[in-house]
């Protein structure tokens, strides 16, 4: 029997303490799935969240974290539309998560990748771009020429907006919080860049369109950075509601809705990922495109070894990052 390598949860608590890199057998395919042999796997705030049994999802003991994948198909059933030897990303459904040296994944959580992507940069853009995507054309429908706000600039899923929104014809301001996190948005391609530890986004975005404001406002902190985008939305405007980093669920006032003629649109890529599985399919091709045509390229704070997971999980658990912290298998 052939032995790998794999990070195992065999009890709740703090990663460092319940994570255990042990030997174990090498998983064989069912129908339907291919075998991986794993090159990079991203890591999310969530990980953290499931070793703690603090997530919404709480697989049985023992499982592997690690939802975003990159590898290489070492085995596929008969009749397979993708071959050995093929460079993917996937993402492996719990209990068997991607910090393994070998993955098990069902086809259709495979997604094939251009030869001239790393696989560090596969690894880390697919929630990110594809989240991003999905909410600025699907539920936006931005459009050229548009005003852009991204909150959380220097972020996982605000890095993409940047990007994609430059990519989309639009005027980007990005906001962020430091010298280092607001160098980071200017190298993204921000139009401007906000540091909110010393001034008022809400004010800057209203110098910056003439007292109009954003057109779109792409928000994943939530709580009183809700509240004051509200503030400086422009009339038809759209605010995208992402999630709540900042701990807060804010209230939107209907009436301010109403006066203002502006929209607050959810954005919950993971349900439209399940119930729209070709559309996800087609966006990936669109991102693929813009990638190769350079103009997306993940933004990776840190690449981390094989044996440091639970290091780069307490770096991840102070929130004091940018972009993705990447582990090479």
């Amino acid at each position: 029997m052939s032995i790998l390598r794999s990070w195992l949860i065999k009890e709740h608590g703090e990663p460092s303490d319940v994570l255990r890199l042990e030997e174990v057998p090498k998983p064989t395919i069912e129908r339907n799935q291919a075998l991986i042999e794993v090159e990079a796997v991203a890591l999310n705030f969530f990980d953290i969240l499931l070793c703690q049994g603090k997530y919404q999802e709480k697989p049985p003991f023992p499982f592997t974290i690690g939802a975003e994948l990159s590898g290489k198909i070492v085995a596929v059933n008969e009749g397979s539309k993708y071959k050995v030897g093929q460079r993917v990303i996937a993402l492996p459904k719990l209990p068997s998560g991607g910090l393994a040296e070998y993955v098990a994944v069902d086809e259709r959580s495979i997604y094939p990748i251009p030869k001239s992507m790393s696989s560090d940069e596969a690894a880390a853009m697919f929630v990110t771009y594809h989240t991003s995507y999905y909410a600025l054309h699907q539920r936006a429908n931005i459009q050229p020429g548009e005003v852009l706000l991204v909150h959380a600039g220097a972020g996982g899923v605000g890095s993409a907006a940047i990007q994609l929104g430059k990519a989309a014809g639009a005027y980007v301001i990005a906001t962020a919080g430091g010298t280092e996190k607001t160098k980071v948005c200017r190298s993204l391609g921000a139009d401007v860049v906000i540091d909110y530890l010393t001034e008022d986004f809400v004010q800057v975005v209203k110098e910056k369109t003439d007292g109009k404001g954003a057109d779109v406002i792409y928000d994943p902190v939530g709580g009183e950075i809700f509240e004051r985008s509200r503030k400086c939305i422009a009339f038809d405007g759209r605010i995208l509601v992402i999630g709540f980093a900042g701990g807060n669920i804010p209230s939107a006032p209907i009436n301010h809705i109403l006066v203002k003629n502006y929209s607050v649109v959810g954005v919950h890529w993971g349900l439209f990922s399940k119930l729209k599985p070709q559309e996800v399919r087609q966006e990936h091709k669109e991102l693929m495109k813009l990638y190769e045509e350079g103009k997306i390229n993940p933004l990776i704070y840190r690449e981390f070894g094989f044996e440091e997971v639970t290091n780069a999980l307490n770096l991840l658990a102070d929130r004091k990052t940018w972009g993705k912290l990447v582990v090479k298998v």
